[in-house]
């Protein structure tokens, strides 16, 4: 039967605060640097080893005794919404035990600071193979404890299924419900997930099931309205069809991928409208488009992927435009349809943007390299790279409901989150999320090699010298990973391995079947792994019986990112847990980063100098500038909140 504190909490949050400016934001800053000090960490490293201290008491009951004694730590958790330490060290302790006997896995002290860090509502810096998995489960089993609705969140559905399987033996141990939700759900199946005390799941579908729910309530999403229709309207189902049993606490795993990388790009609910004119201007746009030329019909915006048309080429669309219908009359129309049509043809291009499959256009994430078939841009962009590519022309979508993540994760009211790049983006982390971060030292010291970064004035001659490398390293037997951009510079430097007789294994949005088996083996002797940049993450690349003794794992970064967290993902993939290994750049004049986001004489003088220390301070000035850049539009995402929140104040929530 739903109560009316079960029915109030389906639809509560928190309501996030608008974004501090001015002397307020500096102020901020500095209580967030605060936050972040040395003493944090070692807080958390004593309460660890006051725990550790418990483990012979816990390390000699029966199983049904530690289970009575887990069960009275659950009791006194629901009990008490802040218990004290004298009731979470021994719980923490408790919980570790059974970990230990469920799951084969005892968690070091550093896995407890870490899961305590969680617990405190802090982002915890853990390096790659230090097992976070484990640590959010001990999070989640405390969290799970309170009964609130707790949310798990990792950045895809094998992933999210994975760790909830896994760990499911612990959690029914410990006396908590655990679920999944993932994108191949019905309705009805998500409503028994959401149901556990703890649920699995991405960001994409929490938010867009929450956006659901939002709609299916429509006028009745406060539950003082849905009480006084239950009064006056017994048998009305206030309550059918929604999924959720609301938002209190989240742990996010991941956490720069998912709160600041895919932050930019709001989640959109929309709905298919028939609309045959826009997809008819769209092919004549794409047809319009081709007969223009870059730089003087259009001038192209490389670092925010804009296009301008010149006068010249503004009369050109007005004389092609004589002869068709009326939407291509007005002039700021059916430059907007050109404009649009020519950003597709110059900024998105196959098996980098996007990938065909089935006949059909397939956005690929940027940051971790998959496939998202269920997301399409807006504004007519994806109707216009389907013109471009010749195949048929969707429906344009009208929005339904629409939210940002950033908006969304400051609704809940406890968040916290690990991940293994957060230092960078502490600052950010602060004033967005009120997330203090709180770097967690590895279990064993980290003996990776970082070589320095190769330069080369043309990317023919990168590719050719990442060759000979992999050619060279593998005769060693030690295993590579080959790390890409894109899907396009995957196939091909797979092509080349081909060509040359090399066996190796390629992941990317065209091949994920068996990304988590290839990944997992990518440690084997003599394994090449070619996957774009972030492909496998979540996943530990284990090393081989002899490869220790051969130097480890190698990792190869074929050109650098916009975002430097993402390069030091890729590269901490070698050397986990005290392991060897080594890792190294290769970088050329011709790479998107420096065209993008360095001046035009600056990418000249690296093209004619190759100067090794020049090349340097220009790939970190250019990553700069793209972060920069990313972090202005997650600001403007913020600004747009806010802006909307004024826009229809009239409209409540």
């Amino acid at each position: 039967m739903l109560t009316p504190t079960t029915d109030y909490r389906r639809t509560a949050h928190r309501v996030p605060e608008r974004p501090l400016q001015g002397l307020d934001a500096a102020v901020n800053w500095c209580i967030g640097r605060y936050q972040r000090r040395g003493g944090r960490l070692q807080s958390l490293l004593d309460s660890a080893m006051q725990a550790d201290a418990l483990a012979a008491e816990h390390a000699t009951l029966r199983d049904h005794d530690l289970q009575e004694r887990l069960h009275a730590f659950r009791d006194a958790f629901r009990r008490e919404a802040s218990p004290s330490d004298d009731i979470i060290h021994p719980a923490l302790a408790a919980i570790r035990e059974a970990a230990h006997r469920c799951v084969g896995l005892r968690a070091f002290n550093v896995q407890l600071a870490g899961a305590l860090a969680l617990h405190r509502g802090w982002l915890a810096e853990m390096a790659t193979g230090e097992g976070k998995t484990l640590t959010a489960g001990i999070a989640g089993v405390l969290a799970g404890w309170s009964t609130q609705p707790t949310h798990i969140v990792t950045v895809n559905d094998y992933l999210a299924q994975r760790d909830a399987d896994w760990l499911r033996p612990l959690y029914t141990f410990c006396g908590v419900r655990v679920g999944c939700v993932t994108a191949a759900l019905e309705p009805s199946a998500r409503a028994r997930e959401y149901d556990r005390d703890v649920t699995y799941t991405t960001s994409k579908e929490l938010l867009a099931d929450f956006l659901r729910d939002r709609l299916r309530l429509c006028a009745l999403r406060d539950p003082g309205r849905r009480l006084i229709r239950r009064l006056l309207q017994p048998k009305s189902a206030v309550a059918d069809g929604l999924v959720m049993r609301g938002l209190h606490t989240v742990i996010v795993d991941e956490a720069d991928s998912v709160l600041i990388d895919e932050a930019v790009t709001p989640l959109i609910i929309s709905a298919h409208r028939k609309n045959e004119i826009l997809r008819e201007a769209g092919i004549y746009a794409a047809q319009i488009a081709n007969d223009l030329q870059a730089e003087s019909d259009y001038q192209l915006n490389t670092r925010y992927r804009e296009v301008e048309l010149t006068e010249e080429g503004r009369l050109k669309v007005a004389r092609r435009c004589d002869t068709l219908p009326g939407i291509w009359r007005g002039e700021t129309r059916r430059t907007e349809l050109v404009r649009i049509a020519l950003v597709a043809r110059e900024f998105f291009q196959r098996d980098k943007q996007y990938i065909l499959t089935g006949g059909k256009v397939v956005i690929v994430d940027e940051f971790t390299g998959r496939p998202m078939p269920q997301r399409t841009w807006r504004e007519g962009l994806h109707q216009a790279i389907e013109a471009k590519e010749g195949i048929d022309i969707s429906d344009p979508s009208e929005t339904v409901a629409r939210m940002s993540f950033q908006r969304f994760f400051r609704c809940f009211h406890r968040i916290s989150g690990m991940t293994g790049t957060a230092w960078e983006a502490a600052a950010e982390f602060w004033q967005i999320y009120g997330l203090p971060v709180v770097r967690i030292p590895t279990h064993r010291p980290c003996v990776r090699q970082q070589w320095p970064d190769r330069f080369f004035t043309r990317e023919f001659d990168k590719w050719n010298a990442i060759l000979e490398d992999i050619e060279r390293i593998h005769e060693q037997g030690r295993p590579i990973l080959v790390g890409t951009r894109s899907v396009a510079a995957s196939e091909g430097i797979a092509g080349q391995l081909r060509g040359r007789g090399i066996e190796h294994h390629l992941i990317n949005a065209n091949r994920l079947a068996d990304e988590a088996t290839g990944i997992g083996i990518a440690g084997e002797r003599g394994r090449i792994t070619i996957a774009t940049n972030m492909a496998g993450r979540g996943t530990d690349i284990r090393l081989g019986a002899d490869v220790v003794a051969l130097g480890g794992l190698h990792v190869i970064a074929t050109e650098r990112h916009e975002s430097g967290r993402v390069d030091r993902q890729l590269f901490g993939r070698a050397g986990r847990q005290g392991d060897p290994g080594s890792a190294q750049a290769f970088v050329s004049a011709e790479d998107e980063l420096v065209r993008r986001h360095l001046p035009k004489p600056v990418q000249n003088l690296l093209q004619t100098a190759g100067n090794r220390s020049l090349a340097n301070a220009s790939i970190t000035f250019a990553q700069r500038r793209a972060q920069k850049l990313a972090l202005k539009q997650r600001a403007g995402v913020l600004r747009s909140d806010a802006w909307l929140d004024d826009a229809l104040s009239f409209a409540g929530e």
